[in-house]
């Protein structure tokens, strides 16, 4: 896959994600079923994509520390969402209802350090890896100074209400076609080599 496609991809995986969950919502819960497996696998795809996109703009960066300690930090916040996610895939997929999934959840969440790791902190290191990694792209006069402070603002959105998540990714979907490597003959490398 064409890394400019990656760039657009992972964004609209994303807005399926937020779409499929405010359509699990309309009984007034969220999971198990098909649409809170299907929402999830799509931010998994996300992410696998979002792992192509920092490694890019590594490369783009010149693989400079502060790049590199972006990238990091941007992969480790990947594992801590693959570990959410795929907890609430297989919790979905053992419970029978919301109610069974409470209880399932409370158990995961009580081992030492998962609640911190995979919940409350670590899954913040993704977006604070992407906006590190614009800013540096900014401040190099490789992007328009304005995109950090328009992906902060898309960032943001899904924490005031999580229904907000598909304005976000459409926000972000905008922003990251105009990040998206244009000509540069570096940049054209495929994701099956990334």
């Amino acid at each position: 896959m064409n890394i400019r496609t990656v760039y657009v991809a992972a964004p609209l995986l994303m807005l399926a994600y937020g779409g499929i969950r405010i359509i699990d919502g309309f009984d007034g819960t969220y999971g198990p079923g098909l649409a809170w497996t299907t929402g999830h696998l799509a931010f998994i795809a996300a992410l696998v994509l979002f792992a192509a996109i920092f490694r890019d703009m590594w490369q783009r960066l010149g693989r400079t520390w502060p790049a590199t300690t972006g990238m990091v930090l941007g992969f480790t916040g990947i594992a801590c969402l693959l570990a959410q996610f795929t907890i609430d895939i297989a919790i979905g997929f053992m419970a029978a209802d919301r109610a069974a999934m409470g209880t399932l959840f409370d158990q995961v969440q009580a081992v030492p350090g998962v609640q911190l790791a995979v919940y409350d902190v670590g899954p913040f290191l993704f977006y604070v890896a992407q906006l590190a990694l614009v800013v540096h792209l900014a401040v190099r006069r490789q992007v328009k100074a304005w995109i950090p402070v328009a992906l902060l603002a898309g960032l943001m959105l899904p924490m005031v209400d999580k229904d907000l998540i598909p304005v976000s990714a459409l926000f972000l979907l905008g922003l990251f076609w105009l990040l998206a490597p244009r000509t540069a003959p570096a940049a054209q490398h495929t994701l099956a080599r990334a």
